[in-house]
């Protein structure tokens, strides 16, 4: 008999495989010498009391042999030299995955991306942070693997209706990432450990007979005739790329590209966004809280880093925790060098005696109508650069943040002083509530005082708040047909992943480019 079976154990046991072969005898009734075969389907960590728990599912056999496991792959069938072409613009995870579809369904993918690969990539995150200089075509958003390269690679998600997560998770494993994610409730890789991973996605598309193109940033559409069929892009360098199909997989921070299609007079929407800025607390603060430890107690090293969720609503608006990187480091995000914009990072043991997220308020298309008369569909977009140069002002340049402690924000006063902060270009003390509009920092204020009740020194006297996190999604949706996913306007057009507005982090991103390149439909 084959059958599924959860059990839970004490985490500091959750590797003796005796002792989950009995937790598990015991919840069959049998004795665990019947118990053939065990295989590890799901790991969580329940930490709701003192006693930290492990809940673990596993696929177990009994009195026969599990099936075998299919390893995860990255051998793709060489491509015929006649295979069809499609231009994929972006290679973050909704291109690279899209990429890697086409290959499966013999379509020669071609991937055009702006900035650099990951290891050229890395040499000009250095002067964002030491020098306050940022190249806009290379840096935390743009260049091989996307904004999440540099993000803490977490895989998380719950738009497991949107295709396998499990194809995403084995495609990543079998480029380099630990196997432990096919199996983590809560999987990450971390940002010194996807670089690798990225690259090796990259060398799989090449040794199949795909086309990566870095320092190629796309600037022109070219359409038929009657303009109503996209066959193919134009970029900087003066070069035209031709295919059957154009995947636009260009991220939430593109927005020459927004502009583009504006400008080519392509239908866009505003769509809901969030703003607001990155807290950050001592590890030890979430640790305690989470796990429920003394004051001076320490995390035990069988525990992880402790993480959190938070969500509430407050007078018809979200407020939530966003993209936690526990054991993480506050990262400059601008793509401009007249912006400040703030993110979160982690590596894989995460390890930081920090730890952030981002604390965000939901912004609806009406709070930026005072843009629209100018700015249009993308009023949006003016909503947050504005900010984001208000921000760089009120850092005083460098790429200085500016920042202030939690109580100080409660009771709206600047900070005669400010916290150690992972956050290497430097911060300047400043009063928020003269930076972020006041519906944001009112419903911050609440936010604060009601997650502080959910986890202990949330809102306390080692929390501080760094400004501004405002990249957290597109303000912006490029519209696509619910049955070709093409743009009702231009055919041959897939708008795809976070930039089109259809995906919120690494994994629905990914599931976002296998669903546009299986909609390909070859001439």
């Amino acid at each position: 008999m084959i059958t599924q079976i959860d059990v839970i154990v004490a985490i500091q046991d959750a590797e003796k495989e005796k002792v989950c072969r009995k937790a598990v005898a015991e919840k069959l009734s049998i004795q665990p010498k019947q118990i053939v075969g065990m295989r590890l389907l799901k790991s969580s960590i329940d930490a709701r009391c003192r006693q930290v728990m492990k809940q673990l599912r596993y696929l177990v056999a009994i009195d026969e042999e599990l099936p075998a496991l299919e390893e995860p792959s990255a051998n793709y069938t060489q491509l015929p030299a006649n295979a069809a072409r499609v231009i994929i613009v972006g290679s973050g995870p909704a291109g690279l995955f899209a990429a890697i579809n086409c290959i499966k369904r013999g379509l020669r993918p071609i991937i055009l991306e702006r900035g650099k690969d990951v290891v050229a990539r890395r040499f000009d995150l250095r002067p964002i942070n030491c020098e306050g200089l940022v190249n806009e075509d290379s840096n935390y958003c743009f260049g091989e693997g996307g904004a999440g390269t540099f993000s803490d690679g977490k895989l998380y998600t719950r738009a497991t209706k949107r295709g396998s997560v499990q194809e995403v998770y084995g495609c990543f494993v079998a480029h380099g990432a630990s196997p432990d994610i096919l199996t983590d409730a809560h999987p990450h890789i971390g940002s010194n450990k996807l670089p690798k991973v990225v690259q090796a996605m990259r060398e799989s598309i090449l040794a199949a007979g795909g086309e990566v193109h870095f320092n190629h940033r796309v600037t022109a559409l070219l359409r038929s005739s009657d303009g109503k069929r996209l066959h193919g892009v134009r970029t900087a360098n003066g070069v035209e790329w031709e295919g059957i199909a154009t995947i636009l997989a260009t991220g939430h921070s593109a927005r020459d590209i927004y502009q583009l299609l504006h400008d080519e007079g392509l239908l866009l929407e505003r769509k809901a966004f969030a703003i607001g800025v990155r807290i950050e607390h001592p590890q030890s603060i979430i640790d305690r809280a989470q796990y429920h430890l003394s004051e001076g107690e320490s995390r035990p090293d069988y525990l992880p880093a402790a993480r959190y969720t938070l969500a509430t609503k407050i007078r018809n608006r979200g407020v939530h925790s966003f993209c936690m990187c526990p054991g993480g480091f506050v990262v400059p995000a601008a793509t401009a060098n007249d912006e400040v914009v703030v993110n979160g990072m982690s590596l894989s043991r995460r390890n930081s005696p920090f730890s952030n997220s981002g604390f965000v308020v939901s912004v609806e298309p009406e709070d930026s109508d005072i843009y629209a008369a100018e700015y249009g569909v993308l009023s949006g977009i003016a909503y947050q650069k504005k900010l984001e140069q208000a921000t760089a002002i009120a850092g005083g340049g460098m790429m200085r943040a500016p920042a202030q402690r939690v109580s100080d924000f409660l009771q709206k006063t600047t900070s005669e002083s400010l916290l150690e902060s992972s956050y290497k270009p430097g911060l300047t003390s400043y009063n928020l509530h003269d930076l972020l509009p006041e519906a944001i920092t009112s419903r911050m204020i609440e936010g604060l005082q009601f997650f502080d009740r959910k986890l202990r020194g949330f809102a306390g006297e080692q929390a501080m708040l760094i400004g501004c996190e405002t990249r957290t999604s597109s303000p912006v949706r490029i519209p696509r047909s619910k049955e070709s996913l093409e743009h009702p306007e231009l055919a041959g057009l897939y708008p795809c992943g976070e930039g089109a507005g259809y995906a919120g982090g690494i994994v629905s991103a990914a599931l976002d480019g296998l669903r546009c390149s299986d909609a390909i439909i070859q001439p």
